[in-house]
């Protein structure tokens, strides 16, 4: 995690020297952003599934997904402050520099196992090693073959499942994260610094509704439903709610119910941190970062598809609404695949 901030904090901060050197340089930088910042999802749930026990996990999910939009609304927020008031280096420097000072706090604070942190007390540790359900690794992984068992891990349902769920997510997030304030813009002619208020706002009600989403599992668990039912009514909310959102969106006439559309959206989606990605936890906690890297890399491809995609659709159709509207679709197919196929039961990859 340390290394992949402090190289994506140094991939931003020499973005606009690398922008006015060359192309090439330039596309270097982004490529080693988009690596580094790929060691974090997959490190934080690692993490998550050594240091808290399964009826805390979605909080503690919900809590870290939560900095995770707060950072998006930020930035979407001070980069137009930022660049109006130190031109096009001002987002880069600021938020380059602020990676590194995180570097500092995480090395200080941090260690990778609850075993091994001299800042809890002896009663949490047995509390965190007795409540958690991850069970200790076979003997083989510790002193023998390394290598996760892909072909094993791709053949299950369920594994399938939070591909699919983590690829209509990423599709989502980064649909709505490039392209909305250029909709603000293209159809209610915002100018783009108050278009990216308009984006921000929505991110900052994830942050928020994601949290709730994360207590509300954990007591609906601690109440007695099934894991395997929590994750997908959890799941539910965040695809169907968004869908059904991102159709009243398209029948908006004012910035306004605009904004107020896609606030609901953005916030129902925060519900899906509590199904596929705590999910990822559960079905195998010996593997939940490589099931992680693994559902990231459809992710991923899925959000460069939507992402470029969004563009081409619009020059070709000519209509933000229609691609808003496919959105839509896949977000319910998304969410019926997910309900067939999902489980938050362990499952048996070494078999």
């Amino acid at each position: 995690m340390a290394w992949g901030v402090a190289l994506w904090s140094t991939a931003t901060f020499l973005t606009p020297w690398a922008a006015e050197s060359s192309l090439l340089l330039l596309l270097a930088m982004r490529m080693l952003l988009g690596i580094a910042e790929g060691v974090a999802l997959p490190c934080m749930n690692n993490m998550i599934a050594r240091w808290f026990p399964q009826t805390e996990r979605s909080r503690a999910v919900g809590l870290a997904m939560a900095g995770f939009q707060l950072g998006s609304a930020i930035g979407l927020t001070l980069s137009p402050i930022l660049m109006s008031q130190g031109g096009i280096y001002g987002p880069f420097v600021i938020f380059g520099l602020s990676g590194y000072l995180w570097v500092v706090v995480w090395l200080a604070a941090t260690s990778s196992t609850p075993d091994r942190s001299t800042q809890i007390s002896s009663y949490e540790l047995r509390y965190i090693q007795s409540g958690s359900s991850r069970p200790s690794l076979p003997k083989k992984q510790k002193t023998g073959n390394v290598v996760p068992p892909f072909r094993r891990l791709l053949s299950k349902l369920p594994t399938w499942s939070l591909i699919v769920a983590n690829a209509m997510h990423s599709w989502g997030f980064f649909v709505i994260l490039s392209w909305m304030p250029v909709y603000f813009k293209t159809i209610f002619c915002v100018d783009l610094r108050h278009a990216a208020w308009f984006s921000a706002v929505p991110w900052s009600m994830m942050a928020l509704a994601g949290y709730f989403a994360g207590v509300l599992s954990d007591v609906m668990i601690q109440r007695g439903m099934s894991v395997t039912v929590t994750r997908k009514i959890m799941q539910t909310i965040g695809f169907m709610g968004p869908s059904l959102a991102i159709i009243g969106l398209t029948t908006a006439k004012s910035p306004f119910i605009a904004s107020a559309w896609l606030t609901i959206a953005v916030g129902l989606k925060a519900f899906s941190h509590c199904g596929f990605l705590v999910n990822l936890q559960e079905i195998a906690p010996q593997y939940s970062g490589v099931l992680h890297g693994m559902s990231n890399t459809a992710g991923t491809l899925a959000a460069i598809v939507g992402t470029i995609g969004a563009g081409f659709f619009v020059e070709l159709v000519g209509s933000f609404r229609g691609f808003l509207l496919l959105t839509a679709f896949l977000y319910f197919s998304a969410a019926l695949f997910y309900n067939f196929f999902s489980t938050g039961e362990r499952v048996d990859f070494d078999a």
